[in-house]
């Protein structure tokens, strides 16, 4: 099977908020996603619950747990060989309809202009 490549959202701006939210969270949570994020390189659609689950319009979470805290990344697919990651939260029971929708509206941003909204780094 072959790998997935693993691309991060690039805002107008300038900003990238997944890699953002990684960078803001304690270390042993950033190796926890950062790993979850290799898996989804290696595996990509073929990645299933416990470690992603599908949520709807094409969204998908990682799901990494790490003392008793849910952390999620948001991530869509373009084609069959990039993930984008879209965003990162640290979910209470579900993951809110709102930043569900945020990550639609990337993946339509992204769908638009992916030159203009992809941020490419070595993850490992």
């Amino acid at each position: 099977m072959p790998e997935t490549e693993i691309v991060f959202f690039l805002e107008n701006n300038k900003t990238i908020p997944a890699l953002d939210w990684i960078r803001g969270l304690s270390t042993k949570a950033q190796i926890k996603c950062l790993a979850r994020i290799e898996r989804l390189g290696e595996r990509g659609h073929e990645l299933r619950r416990p470690e992603v689950d599908y949520l709807r319009d094409g969204i998908y979470e990682l799901r990494i747990g790490l003392q008793g805290q849910n952390y999620r990344l948001l991530y869509f697919f373009f084609g069959d060989s990039i993930a984008v990651l879209s965003h990162g939260l640290v979910k209470e029971r579900r993951v809110p309809p709102k930043e569900i929708d945020n990550a639609i509206e990337r993946k339509a941003q992204f769908e638009s202009d992916p030159t203009t909204h992809t941020y490419r780094m070595e993850v490992e």
